[in-house]
């Protein structure tokens, strides 16, 4: 190898080292909101085999909501939807997030001003990427939702950054019959 080649090999592994020290050390970066484990709707866990989520979920659902995956923005069936109803775990069907709390944050995924109910996501401190953030699961089953951001709107000020493929619309019937409500 050449030795202008090799410095630059070096120099990458080095900033490589310290990015991955300063991204994994404990309090360097602020944790944007408590880790904490809510409670599944029903008071039970589902637990599943790998052979048993395969087979349930698609090649896709199942690389986000078991292998903490994400989709390419502005690709899922949700980003961008304006229907009437509630968002569901797409693995356990546990309730999520309402239609009435989505807003269009210009991300290209889903965003939620808050969940259903607090206790149905859990949320628990993400150190991949060389990042630190606080990601969002499922209380019911874990699933891998996405992450929660401190820049949404008022009240909370945080935005609920999901993944369609993780969700399943239930439409909520409306007294006109119309389920575009928003």
């Amino acid at each position: 190898m050449k030795p202008r080649l090799k410095l630059f090999v070096g120099l990458g592994v080095v900033a490589l080292i310290v990015c991955a020290a300063l991204a994994f050390r404990p309090g360097v970066a602020p944790v944007l909101v408590p880790e904490r484990e809510g409670v599944p709707m029903g008071g039970e866990k589902v637990v599943k085999t790998e052979a048993e989520w395969r087979a349930q979920l698609t090649p896709e659902q199942y690389r986000v909501t078991r292998e903490h995956g994400t989709e390419r923005a502005c690709t899922g069936a949700y980003w961008n939807t304006k229907d009437n109803g509630i968002y569901v775990c797409v693995c356990c069907d546990q309730p999520l997030f309402d239609s009435l709390s989505k807003f269009d944050s210009g991300t290209g995924w889903p965003s939620f001003a808050e969940p259903v109910a607090d206790e149905h996501v859990s949320t628990r401190t993400d150190r991949s990427h060389f990042m630190v953030r606080t990601e969002i699961l499922c209380s019911r089953c874990d699933a891998h939702l996405g992450h929660v951001f401190p820049d949404g709107p008022p009240p909370h000020g945080l935005r609920y950054c999901l993944n369609s493929v993780a969700l399943k619309l239930v439409p909520r019937p409306s007294a006109t019959g119309s389920t575009n409500a928003k």
